[in-house]
């Protein structure tokens, strides 16, 4: 029934987008993402806790308000998945795992993967990709982007094989790359330190050594190298690093969210399979 949903908003959406060749405006864009976040909600296990939502939503618009020049109504979530990742939705909707979170051991290290993520709504990253295929491949297939095991199910596939390419599973290195560079921009403006950026990026690559399973829905959307860790720190190397050191790492805050987090119990494990 879930599914049948998903293809019915998608591709509602789709023939809506599909003669917009001109361009998609940035009410389509709001409207699309209000529908897609309204999906994503059902299909995901998102934490309902009201100071785990408070502090997600008080870090991200604290970056929001410094990256967001078009007057976007932003949303920030915490889906319960024990697997890393993050994602966001055109219109100003961000999504972020607990198992990121819970890895993170500083606070500007959670800030740049969302300041990351905004820049790729800030930048229309997948609206481009929409205005590209014209309308007539859209689709959003969050549930494989986010708990991949879905991907691997009958159900999976199926609205997969419906739905048409998954607009948000992929953005291009030129894409992750701007986006990597407006989390610097958006972090040091908004006062954080952008060094936990190529922090988060190590934290990543050193466990997909050990354990690669737990990180394989980021590496599947997120094309990480050791270049990219370069290239942040080559363009942060041009801060000053007395300006850097001024700017907040940590907060005890951040630490008492991530205990709240922690304490929270684990959602069930998905009927359509996992690990």
């Amino acid at each position: 029934m879930r599914h049948s949903i998903v293809r019915r908003t998608i591709a509602g959406a789709a023939l809506a987008l599909a003669g917009t060749a001109c361009g998609v405006s940035q009410q389509q864009e709001v409207e699309m993402g209000a529908q897609y976040s309204a999906q994503i909600n059902q299909q995901l296990p998102i934490i309902t806790d009201a100071l785990v939502n408070q502090y997600i939503n008080t870090l991200g618009m604290e970056l929001a308000r410094v990256a967001d020049t078009r007057g976007l109504e932003w949303h920030f979530y915490v889906v319960n998945s024990p697997e890393v990742n993050a994602f966001a939705v055109p219109g100003g909707y961000v999504y972020v795992n607990r198992g990121l979170i819970e890895r993170a051991s500083k606070m500007d290290q959670v800030a740049g993967v969302l300041g990351h993520e905004i820049g790729h709504v800030t930048h229309r990253h997948s609206v481009k990709q929409m205005e590209q295929q014209n309308g007539a491949q859209i689709g959003v297939t969050v549930a494989c982007v986010l708990q991949p095991a879905v991907c691997n199910s009958g159900l999976g596939s199926t609205a997969i094989n419906v739905v048409g390419t998954a607009v948000f599973a992929k953005f291009s290195r030129n894409d992750e790359a701007e986006a990597d560079q407006a989390g610097i921009e958006y972090t040091t403006k908004a006062g954080i330190d952008p060094r936990g950026i190529p922090e988060m990026f190590q934290i990543l690559l050193d466990e997909r050594q050990t354990a690669p399973s737990k990180v394989e829905a980021w590496f599947a959307t997120h094309p990480l190298e050791e270049d990219r860790i370069r290239d942040t720190e080559a363009t942060i190397s041009k801060y000053n690093v007395a300006q850097l050191n001024q700017l907040t790492k940590d907060t005890q805050n951040f630490h008492t969210f991530q205990q709240r987090l922690r304490s929270l119990p684990q959602a069930p494990q998905s009927r359509t399979g996992g690990n």
